[in-house]
């Protein structure tokens, strides 16, 4: 059984909205909605046309008296009497118990029970500020599990993910989860983590299209604009990204010395950064993808140069690489774009809009486009300046500042992908749409550079 929460019919009719596009969407899922022990929230969870509600009372005596100032029987009164109206509404009832990690046993048992009794169709435990542990859910899980029992766990001491599997072992029968873990303070079990710790650790096979995670997380990271950590497991920017010289010479031997699954699996690719801890191996196995062919005192002069950029504190981009490759091997590469202008109009009455003149093979091309910010516009602008000779999309777009002040040297980081292929590059300069601006066709001439090298190829 699969169910998807789509908010609150409660907050908003912006909220309401999508409640209705989600049940008629035709979902194999069952549209369920959060709501209170309220007839009001019930009401607009069933005129939104959701299949089920999480109907949620607080449980523990802390949020009983400070936060309802309430009694138990007065929650316990409030409960059967939203069960038993939300039937009447024709909706399937999970009947959630807030807090029940602080709760006394005995009430939440009590209110469990008398919740199925009055016509609950499920239930689910709560562990509203993450106090739980594996070994105290193997305790208290199991009496709980008089109906199909859902398990709600927070992240804020780390424990989310092994509380929820240690649920699932002791009886629970379905899991609450969040992509990427959003939710409230530290969130909740990450919907990514737990489908693939139960397919490979335990064997569970989940119906979930694990090679859809990673676009499912990168799309839900932009749409909420919350950045998913560098290091966050499966979908994170490190997860199959190896810089060692050690792991990266034993990957490219057999990919399982130091990944525990197939990045393919989960919608990755397997990526070698390079940087101050790189080896011959890795260096000279992203120099053949890109198709260089060197001598082995070549490749030693171009790991150095690595190891000097890297000692330095800098991050070494597929551009960096073919820039030092080209200099080590003394090749001439034309480039494909250069600028001749660009110009920014930005303000608080002011949409954002950028103009751009590219010579694009000597050929003067000028494009112009809004966006939401100035550097926005100013890529976009490219982006159509260059269309002609290649669909060049935006993949990622990171900013450090690499000095303090607000004359701050900004140092931006681009992905770029071109029929399949991604190219990181960089800009950096005291302009952040000067150095983005910069990041970008530099990115830009790298991926065209083997088109042109054709074009030249045809012309001879």
């Amino acid at each position: 059984m699969h169910v998807v929460e789509t908010g609150s019919a409660a907050a908003s009719e912006g909220e309401r909205e999508a409640i209705r596009l989600i049940a008629d969407a035709g979902l194999s899922a069952e549209c369920c909605t959060y709501v209170r022990a309220l007839h009001h929230d019930i009401d607009l969870a069933a005129d939104a046309g959701a299949d089920s509600i999480h109907l949620v009372v607080p449980v523990s005596d802390l949020h009983i008296h400070r936060k309802m100032r309430k009694s138990r029987e007065d929650v316990l009164a409030m409960a059967l009497d939203a069960v038993g109206y939300a039937k009447e509404r024709g909706l399937i009832v999970e009947l959630s118990g807030e807090d029940s990690s602080r709760a006394d046993q005995a009430f939440l048992s009590e209110v469990f029970s008398q919740g199925i009794s009055h016509g609950a169709d499920r239930l689910c435990f709560c562990d509203t500020v993450g106090l739980l542990t594996p070994e105290r859910i193997a305790e208290i899980i199991p009496p709980l599990c008089i109906a199909p029992l859902s398990i709600h766990c927070h992240d804020d001491l780390g424990f989310a993910l092994a509380n929820t599997i240690a649920a699932l072992k002791a009886g629970a029968s379905c899991a609450h989860v969040t992509v990427n873990g959003l939710g409230e303070r530290a969130g909740n079990t990450a919907l990514e983590e737990l489908v693939m710790a139960l397919e490979i650790l335990y064997d569970v096979r989940t119906g979930i299209k694990t090679q859809e995670l990673y676009h499912l997380a990168t799309m839900v990271s932009r749409k909420t604009g919350v950045e998913l950590p560098t290091n966050k497991p499966i979908v994170g920017a490190m997860s199959f990204t190896h810089e060692s010289g050690i792991h990266a010479h034993g990957v490219l031997k057999d990919a399982r010395t130091y990944e525990p699954i197939p990045p393919e699996m989960v919608g990755r690719r397997r990526r070698i950064v390079l940087g101050k801890h790189s080896g011959s191996a890795s260096v000279e196995a992203a120099l053949q993808e890109m198709g260089y062919t060197f001598e082995t005192s070549q490749l030693k002069e171009i790991v150095q140069r690595i190891k000097k950029m890297g000692d330095e504190g800098h991050r070494i981009t597929d551009a960096d690489l073919m820039a030092i490759a080209d200099a080590v091997l003394m090749l001439e590469c034309k480039p494909v774009l250069s600028m001749r202008q660009f110009t920014v109009v930005s303000g608080s009455n002011v949409v954002p809009t950028a103009s751009v003149t590219l010579l694009v093979h000597g050929k003067e091309v000028t494009g112009a486009s809004t966006g939401t910010g100035p550097v926005d516009a100013s890529l976009m602008a490219l982006q159509k300046s260059v269309a002609e000779v290649g669909d060049i999309r935006l993949e990622d777009y990171h900013v450090d500042a690499i000095t303090g002040g607000t004359d701050a040297m900004v140092d931006v980081t681009v992905k770029l992908r071109k029929d399949g292929k991604i190219l990181t590059a960089r800009g950096a300069r005291t302009d952040i749409i000067a150095a983005s601006v910069e990041a970008v066709i530099a990115g830009m001439n790298r991926l065209l550079r083997e088109d042109n090298e054709n074009r030249s190829k045809d012309t001879d």
